[in-house]
């Protein structure tokens, strides 16, 4: 039996795991889905002030509270950057890391650092109408649902990463990469994990939330790591 740690990406909550949740626990291993502050079912704690080391701080806390010594840990979206920090701190402690269409950042990269003028504007524009938060990408309607998709704190994605050497001691990594949506981030960390002869590189036939839309798939790679 394995213990899981699964952290979502920004706007939604952990509801994005449901399926893979199911699946897993229905192998005999043990899921904790991370809640992080501002976001999903935690919205009531959204303010501006919220940043990437908060956020990183609430999966160690819930891992903590789990009471896992030794687990698999997996980010989806921007997810990917609060794993990578986490791995930075608990590293000897983490089998295997798995990103799902995840931001894969580099030392002191933020994830304003490692993505293009598309993100940019985007994360800029929104600032005339919710200062320090920012709707979901291309959400010119956006309207907020309560506990499931909301407003994402600025400040997450302007703090860089800090890396340790802590994170080199995981012996297994994973990329999933979605291949069916357009424009994606994404493929420079494609191409980073497939120059990795350490990593276990996927493609999958679907749209960014691979977890909803190719569930046996990631279920079964994720199955693997234990």
């Amino acid at each position: 039996m394995a213990n899981y740690v699964l952290v979502h990406g920004a706007w939604g909550g952990g509801q994005s795991y449901d399926k893979t949740r199911v699946d897993l626990e229905a192998a005999g291993h043990k899921v904790l889905v991370c809640a992080l502050k501002g976001i999903g079912i935690r919205q009531n704690e959204l303010h501006p002030g919220i940043t990437l080391s908060d956020h990183i701080d609430d999966v160690l806390v819930q891992i903590a509270t789990a009471g896992f010594d030794r687990f698999i840990l997996v980010g989806h979206s921007y997810g990917g950057m609060v794993v990578t920090g986490v791995a930075a701190q608990l590293g000897a402690r983490i089998d295997a890391l798995a990103y799902l269409d995840a931001f894969w950042p580099e030392d002191g990269q933020s994830l304003w650092d490692i993505t293009g003028e598309f993100e940019h504007n985007w994360y800029i524009d929104q600032q005339k109408t919710t200062p320090g938060l920012v709707p979901p990408i291309g959400g010119i309607d956006f309207e907020i649902i309560p506990n499931v998709v909301g407003l994402h704190p600025l400040l997450s994605l302007l703090e860089g990463v800090k890396l340790t050497g802590e994170e080199k001691k995981i012996p297994r990594h994973t990329y999933v990469y979605a291949t069916d949506w357009q424009p994606t981030p994404f493929t420079r960390f494609a191409d980073k994990a497939k120059a990795d002869p350490a990593c276990d590189y996927h493609e999958c036939k679907a749209n960014h939330h691979v977890m909803s839309d190719q569930p046996e798939q990631i279920a079964e790679i994720l199955l693997g790591l234990a």
